[in-house]
C-alpha cells in the first residue's frame, strides 16, 4: 500500500551519447569510464546506503542489451559491487515471470539502461513487476531506482515518446504517451544538450502545462527524493521548465504543423548541488538551504496552529 511520499528513492540520469542505443566499439570505454570518474554509479551505489548492494539492471529498452550488461556490470564491478543481475525482458510474456518478481523483491538497486522507452512500457505495463517495483520503490526506505536515457524518461507517468527535433515547436512534432508512473508531476526528456531537445521540451510542457519539465544533460542526473526534491547530480546541466505560470499559449489551439506561442514560461539551469522542489516550484542553490527553508516554514505553521495566548492585564 502505498505511503503519503515514497520512501525509496529515484535516480534519472541524462545518458551518454548512443549508449544503449547504437553499438559503438569506439566509445564504449568511455561509457562506464564516465559514469564512474563522474560519480553518477557511486552516487547510486551510495543512496542505497549498502556497499555492496544487490543490483538488477533491465536491459529491456536497449537493442544491444549484451553489451549493455557487460559495460554495467564491468562499471559497478569498479565500485567493488559484485551483487549485479540481469533482466533482459525481451516479450509481454517474460515479464510475466514470477522469477523477476521474486528477484525485485531483493533487490536494493533496479537500473534501467536506455534505448528505447516504449519498449518499457509495452513489456512492463499492467505487470506484477511493475506493481512490485512502485510497492518497494514506496515503501522500502533507500530502494533505488535508477534509469539512464529511456530508463529515465520512462519514470514519470506522462512521458516523450518521441519527436522530431528540426519541427521542435510545430504543433504535433513531440509524441506524447503514458511512462511507468513513478512521477507524476514532470515530463523528462534526456540527452538534453547534445541533442539539443530544448524545443521539444518546450513544446511538451505547452502541451501539459500542469507538467514541469525536466532536461536532463549527458552524465548529468537528479537525485528524487520523496518524490519531489530534485538534487543535480553529475558534470553538466539540468534545464527545468515551468508553466504554471503562462500567460499566452495557443498549444491547444494550434493546428498540426502550426508553429507554438508562448508566453513567460519559467526556466531554471541547475549544475552539480542545486536543488529544485517541484511541490513548491522553487529553485535552491543546495540542499542546505531547502532544508532551511523547510524548518522555518514548519516552525511558521506550528505558531499560527498554537498562537501565544495573551498576556492578562491587571483590571
Amino acid at each position: 500500500m502505498k505511503t503519503s511520499k515514497p520512501l525509496g528513492k529515484l535516480i534519472a540520469i541524462g545518458g551518454n551519447e548512443d549508449k544503449g542505443t547504437y553499438p559503438n566499439p569506439r566509445t564504449k570505454k568511455k561509457y562506464y569510464l564516465n559514469f564512474f570518474e563522474l560519480g553518477i554509479l557511486k552516487r547510486v551505489v551510495l543512496e542505497s546506503g549498502k556497499e555492496d548492494p544487490r543490483i538488477e539492471v533491465i536491459t529491456t529498452a536497449s537493442m544491444i542489451p549484451e553489451e549493455v550488461a557487460r559495460i554495467y556490470v564491468a562499471s559497478f564491478a569498479m565500485l567493488n559491487c559484485h551483487q549485479v543481475g540481469i533482466m533482459d525482458v525481451r516479450t509481454p510474456e517474460d515479464a510475466l515471470l514470477p522469477e523477476y518478481a521474486a528477484r525485485l523483491r531483493q533487490a536494493d538497486v533496479v537500473m534501467i539502461s536506455g534505448g528505447n522507452q516504449s519498449r518499457l512500457i509495452q513489456m512492463f505495463g499492467g505487470t506484477e513487476f511493475l506493481r512490485v517495483l512502485k510497492q518497494r520503490y514506496y515503501e522500502v526506505p533507500n530502494f533505488i531506482i535508477a534509469g539512464t536515457s529511456a530508463g529515465a524518461m520512462a519514470m514519470s507517468q506522462s512521458m516523450i515518446k518521441g519527436g522530431s527535433v528540426p519541427d521542435a515547436l510545430m504543433k504535433g512534432a513531440v509524441k506524447m504517451g503514458s511512462g511507468l508512473g513513478l512521477l507524476g508531476s514532470v515530463v523528462i526528456d534526456s540527452h538534453f544538450v547534445k541533442r539539443g531537445r530544448f524545443g521539444r521540451l518546450i513544446e511538451a510542457v505547452a502541451l501539459h502545462p500542469r507538467l514541469i519539465g525536466i532536461g536532463l544533460g549527458e552524465d548529468t542526473g537528479v537525485l528524487i527524493t520523496g518524490g519531489h526534491q530534485f538534487e543535480a547530480i553529475g558534470s553538466n546541466l539540468v534545464v527545468i521548465l515551468d508553466g504554471h505560470q503562462l500567460e499566452h499559449n495557443n498549444a491547444a489551439a494550434a493546428r498540426k504543423g502550426e508553429a507554438i506561442s508562448i508566453e513567460s514560461m519559467l526556466l531554471h539551469v541547475l549544475v552539480k548541488g542545486n536543488v529544485y522542489d517541484v511541490t513548491q516550484r522553487a529553485f535552491y542553490p543546495d540542499l542546505k538551504l531547502l532544508l532551511q527553508a523547510a524548518e522555518s516554514e514548519r516552525l511558521t505553521a506550528g505558531q499560527s496552529a498554537n498562537p501565544t495566548p495573551p498576556i492578562p492585564t491587571d483590571a
